[in-house]
């Protein structure tokens, strides 16, 4: 509440003089108030609610069953799927004997782009059901293309897909087109 203070005498005893009068104001319900709405609106709003993307994962393997044999993927059933830095992405369809400047191209991340070379790459599939999208992430690519990337899995229907890293011929071949 706010209170005036008056001075009744002078310090002197003589006459009374009419001073101006200094309100004090007490902030206590001030700060009462506020924290109250404080409260009431973090209570009230509703926070973000984080995006989460959803992964097929397999299933963990069980440590008592046999290993399986190492199968090895057919070049003409997959394709391989490089992300550069300044959203560059890079594709082919070789091993290490074949793989080269001219065999590794350059596309882009928009429909015309890399969807269409997914598309291509199923069509031309010796056993499409066996299709497989190999995408390897470089040291300079961001996150984002590599969540479009897999937004391209969902639209294209590329149910097998692994995520690997670069081997060392490919990190040669990638640095020679990118120019390090």
């Amino acid at each position: 509440m706010a209170q005036v203070q008056v001075q009744e005498k002078s310090a002197k005893g003589g006459k009374v003089r009419s001073k101006k009068n200094n309100p004090a104001v007490d902030m206590t319900p001030m700060v009462d108030l506020n924290f109250l709405l404080l409260m009431f609106f973090m209570f009230t709003s509703t926070f973000s609610k984080p995006n989460v993307m959803d992964l097929g994962l397999p299933a963990k393997p069980d440590p008592n069953a046999p290993k399986p044999p190492i199968t090895e993927i057919d070049l003409s059933n997959s394709i391989t799927l490089l992300l550069g830095k300044d959203n560059r992405v890079f594709w082919h369809q070789q091993d290490q004997a074949g793989l080269n400047d001219q065999t590794m191209t350059e596309t882009s991340l928009d429909r015309e782009g890399i969807r269409e070379i997914i598309k291509q790459a199923k069509a031309r599939a010796k056993k499409k059901d066996l299709f497989t999208v190999i995408i390897k992430p470089t040291d300079d690519a961001v996150y984002k293309n590599f969540v479009d990337i897999l937004d391209e899995m969902a639209i294209t229907k590329s149910e097998r897909y692994g995520v690997t890293d670069l081997k060392p011929y490919e990190k040669a071949v990638y640095d020679k087109k990118v120019g390090n």
